[in-house]
C-alpha cells in the first residue's frame, strides 16, 4: 500500500471521529506497522493467543464474539473503520479474551501493542487522544450495560442502528441478535414492526 494513500486514510479516520492526528505521528505509526487485506470470515485472533499485536480497522467490519458453555457463539461488539480490534494487549491483557473475526473484506493495520503505547507515551496529543478513547469505550460499556438493564430490546435495536448505520443491514442478523442479547427470530420480528410504523 502507498504511505500517502495510507496517511490520508487514517486523517479521514481520525477527522470522522473527531480525532487530532498530526502526520508526522501517523507517519511514525505507519513505518512500524504492518497492513494485512483480509476475506470475509477470517479468524484473526482466537481466545488464549498472545495479545502481543492490535489492530486499527482501515477498512472493512471485524466483530468480537464469545463462545458459551452451551457452544453459542455471543456477540461481543464490532469494530468498524477507526476502531481497534484484538485490543487487549492495550489494556493489560497478555492474551485475547474473546475471538476476533472479519464481517467483511477488511484492511487492518497491525501494530504491535507496546510499540503503540511508547508512541502514545512520547506525544502529548496522543496522550489526549488515548484518555479521549478510553472514556468513550467506558461511555459505551457504561451505556451497553445500562441498556441491558432499561431498555427493551427494540430500544436497544434503534440504538444499534444509530451507533452501527452501516452493520444494520450488512451483517447476518443473528451477530446482531446475539449482540442486543435476543434471539434470532425477536429481532426480525422488531425489523418487521419498525418496517410497520
Amino acid at each position: 500500500m502507498n504511505k500517502a494513500y495510507i496517511i490520508q486514510k487514517l486523517s479521514e479516520i481520525a477527522d470522522k471521529h473527531d480525532l487530532s492526528i498530526s502526520e508526522e505521528v501517523i507517519s511514525s505509526a505507519i513505518d512500524f506497522s504492518e497492513f494485512k487485506n483480509y476475506k470475509k470470515g477470517i479468524c484473526l485472533k482466537n481466545i488464549d493467543d498472545e495479545a502481543k499485536y492490535v489492530g486499527i480497522v482501515i477498512d472493512g467490519f471485524v466483530r468480537c464474539y464469545y463462545i458459551d458453555g452451551d457452544g453459542n457463539d455471543i456477540t461481543r461488539g464490532f469494530a468498524v473503520p477507526g476502531n481497534m480490534c484484538f485490543d487487549e494487549g492495550m489494556i493489560g491483557y497478555n492474551n485475547h479474551i474473546c475471538m476476533w473475526e472479519t464481517l467483511s473484506e477488511s484492511t487492518i493495520m497491525i501494530i504491535e501493542a507496546t510499540k503503540l503505547k511508547q508512541l502514545i507515551l512520547n506525544d502529548k496529543n496522543l496522550k489526549y487522544l488515548w484518555i479521549s478513547l478510553l472514556e468513550r469505550a467506558l461511555r459505551y460499556k457504561l451505556y451497553r450495560e445500562n441498556g441491558f438493564l432499561t431498555e427493551n430490546a427494540k430500544e436497544r435495536y434503534i440504538h444499534f442502528k444509530k451507533m452501527f448505520p452501516d452493520l444494520s443491514d450488512n451483517m447476518a442478523q443473528r451477530y446482531v441478535a446475539t449482540y442486543l442479547g435476543i434471539a434470532p427470530e425477536s429481532l426480525s420480528r422488531i425489523r418487521r414492526s419498525l418496517k410497520d410504523e
